[in-house]
C-alpha cells in the first residue's frame, strides 16, 4: 500500500508536571487539541502555508514555529526526495499551560509520518517534536510532548534516549480543569526558578513523585492524596496566578486528591473522583469567578489516547 500525500492528526493538550513531576511526568487532555495537515509536496524542505484557529499570530517562518522546527528535525533526518507543506489549526490558547506549542509540534510528525511508506517509530517522533518545544520554551522538556504523542498519564525519563512508560490511573479517577483567560509565557515562568534546592525539599518532593506514582500502581487513592504536593515549583509559581491559593483550597475542601499549576500556567487543574468531579469544578471556578475573572473550564478522562491520524488521502 503506497503512504497518503496528506495527512490531518489531532494531537490532545496536556498537563505538565502534574504537581510532583517537574519535566517529566504528563497527562493528556483531549477536550481540546490542535489539528495539523501535511501534504507532500515538490517544495524542497518544509513550508508552513496557514495557521488559524484561536491561537492569534503565530510565525510561519519554520525555524521560529514549533510544529515548523519539529517537521525541520524530522525532515532532515528522513532527507526525502519530496517537502511537506503544513497547516495548523489552533485549539489551544497560546501562554494557557496546555501544552499548545507541544501539541502542534507533535501533530505535524504524526501527520507527516502518515505520509512516508517506512514510517517512524512513536519513540523517534517524540525525538523530533521535542526539536519545536524548544522553540517555545527554550529547553529541551517532554512533559507535555509525551502525553500528548502517547496518551494518558505518561513518565518520561531521559532527554537524549528518552524513556517513556505510561502510568496506570486509578478507575474512578478524573481530571479538573480550570483556565483563567490570562496569557503566562513558558519562558517567564521557567525563569523565576531558582537553580536550587534545599536538600529538605529534594527528599520531601522525591518521596512525593515516589508515592504518588506507587498510588496510581496500588490504586491507592489514600497514597496518591498523601503525596499530591508540589513543594518545590508551585511556591516558586504560584504568584504569577492570581487566585491559585484561593483555588487550590477550595479544591482540596471540595475532596479533591490533589490540586496545582498546569504546566507553566495559568490553567490550575485537580484530580478527583467522578462522583465528586462536579463538585470540585464549581469550587475551583468560585473564587475566579468571584475575582471578575473569564475561564474555561473542563472535566476530562485520564485514559485517552494521543495524537492519532483522523483523515488522508
Amino acid at each position: 500500500m503506497s503512504a497518503a500525500q496528506w495527512a490531518t492528526a489531532f494531537a490532545p493538550a496536556s498537563v505538565g508536571n502534574v504537581a510532583i513531576g517537574f519535566d517529566i511526568l504528563g497527562f493528556a487532555v483531549d477536550a481540546l487539541g490542535d489539528r495539523v495537515t501535511v501534504s507532500r509536496s515538490e517544495r524542497p524542505g518544509v513550508t508552513i502555508t496557514a495557521v488559524s484557529g484561536i491561537a492569534g499570530e503565530l510565525p510561519t517562518d519554520p525555524a521560529q514555529n514549533t510544529a515548523g522546527r519539529a517537521l525541520q528535525a524530522m525532515h532532515a533526518a528522513l532527507a526525502p526526495s519530496f517537502g511537506f507543506e503544513m497547516r495548523i489549526e489552533k485549539g489551544i490558547p497560546l501562554g494557557s499551560g496546555l501544552g499548545g506549542s507541544a501539541a502542534s509540534a507533535v501533530g505535524a510528525v504524526v501527520a507527516a509520518n502518515a505520509l512516508l511508506e517506512q514510517p517512524y517509530e512513536p519513540i523517534d517522533l517524540l525525538k523530533f517534536a521535542m526539536q519545536g518545544e524548544a522553540v517555545a520554551s527554550g529547553s529541551l522538556h517532554v512533559d507535555n510532548i509525551s502525553p500528548s504523542l502517547f496518551g494518558g498519564l505518561v513518565l518520561t525519563v531521559g532527554i537524549d534516549h528518552p524513556r517513556v512508560k505510561r502510568i496506570p490511573v486509578p478507575p474512578g479517577v478524573c481530571a479538573v480543569l480550570i483556565h483563567p483567560h490570562m496569557f503566562l509565557a513558558t519562558r517567564q515562568a521557567r525563569a523565576i526558578l531558582k537553580r536550587d534546592v534545599p536538600l529538605a525539599d529534594f527528599v520531601w518532593q522525591t518521596a512525593n513523585l515516589a508515592g504518588f506514582i506507587s498510588g496510581c500502581y496500588t490504586d491507592d487513592l489514600d497514597m496518591i492524596r498523601a503525596s499530591f504536593e508540589d513543594v518545590v515549583i508551585e511556591p516558586q509559581r504560584q504568584a504569577l496566578i492570581p487566585g491559585f491559593a484561593a483555588v487550590r483550597a477550595a479544591a482540596l475542601a471540595a475532596g479533591a486528591l490533589g490540586c496545582s499549576i498546569s504546566g507553566a500556567g495559568p490553567t490550575l487543574f485537580a484530580w478527583a473522583l467522578e462522583t465528586q468531579a462536579q463538585t470540585v469544578l464549581e469550587a475551583m471556578r468560585a473564587p475566579l469567578v468571584a475575582a471578575g475573572a473569564g475561564v474555561d473550564e473542563w472535566i476530562v478522562d485520564l485514559h485517552r489516547e494521543g495524537a492519532h491520524v483522523v483523515a488522508s488521502g
